[in-house]
């Protein structure tokens, strides 16, 4: 386990070299440190502006190179949002290092955490959180996908789904409560009583009468949740959800 020493250390090492390269407009500090409330497993988070006329990519390709064998890296890997691309370093110790860049013009704060240590930034529109539609949509997909996969005779997939009803459900009554719905951030917010029913939600065991109780749960809470935003299209919803809201096997 990594100690908060090496985490500064390595967060500082990455902003001194920012700050001494001329294709950087700016930087900041995103995620917990941007906020005052790291612990002891929060990871490192910085975000960068590329200026003009430089493909951001030629950036990450150079400091990795450097990065590697500095910090000891053992893997990275990139994920797109938009303008932005964050490279993930894997540091000894189980050290997350979540490197942004993104264009001069599009660099800025899109919520809170985000406090800029050198440079320039833009306003920008603040992101926006997960709809109830979108939630409401994956939650019916997954369930009829997870029922599919009970008929079909695979059990992993079934549980994949099953849970992602359930992840649905959670967001929608994060939504609800006003807690933040992506990545799971609200769920352990919520009050005992919301969470509670989902314990038995969870599936057990891989035997196709425990995959169908689990669904069967996990969709009658998604419907619950549904019908806080709308009654009428939960109801809706019940007839073609009958096979996952019944535990019974194949007719």
């Amino acid at each position: 386990m990594f100690t908060a020493e090496e985490r500064a250390r390595a967060r500082d090492r990455v902003i001194q070299m920012a700050r001494a390269d001329d294709r950087i407009s700016g930087g900041a500090v995103t995620g917990s440190a941007a906020l005052g409330n790291e612990d002891p497993w929060s990871d490192i988070d910085l975000s960068f502006g590329v200026v003009d006329d430089v493909d951001p990519e030629d950036v990450l390709a150079d400091w990795t190179e450097r990065l590697m064998p500095e910090l000891g890296a053992l893997h990275h890997w990139d994920l797109r949002s938009g303008p932005t691309i964050y490279r993930v370093l894997l540091l000894p110790g189980g050290l997350e290092l979540d490197v942004a860049v993104t264009p001069r013009a599009q660099f800025g704060a899109r919520g809170p955490s985000f406090r800029l240590v050198f440079g320039e930034s833009v306003e920008r529109a603040p992101a926006s959180p997960p709809t109830a539609g979108d939630l409401i949509g994956l939650g019916w997909l997954s369930a009829l996908d997870a029922r599919a996969a009970i008929a079909r005779g695979r059990p992993w997939a079934a549980e994949y789904w099953i849970g992602s009803v359930r992840d649905q459900a959670l967001a929608l009554a994060c939504l609800r409560l006003g807690e933040p719905a992506a990545y799971a951030r609200g769920i352990d917010r919520l009050p005992g009583n919301v969470v509670a029913p989902y314990r038995q939600a969870l599936v057990r065991s891989l035997d196709p009468d425990e995959l169908r109780r689990a669904l069967a749960t996990a969709t009658e809470l998604y419907l619950a949740e549904v019908g806080q935003v709308d009654g009428a299209l939960a109801e809706r919803l019940r007839a073609p959800l009958a096979d996952a809201l019944s535990q019974g096997g194949e007719p």
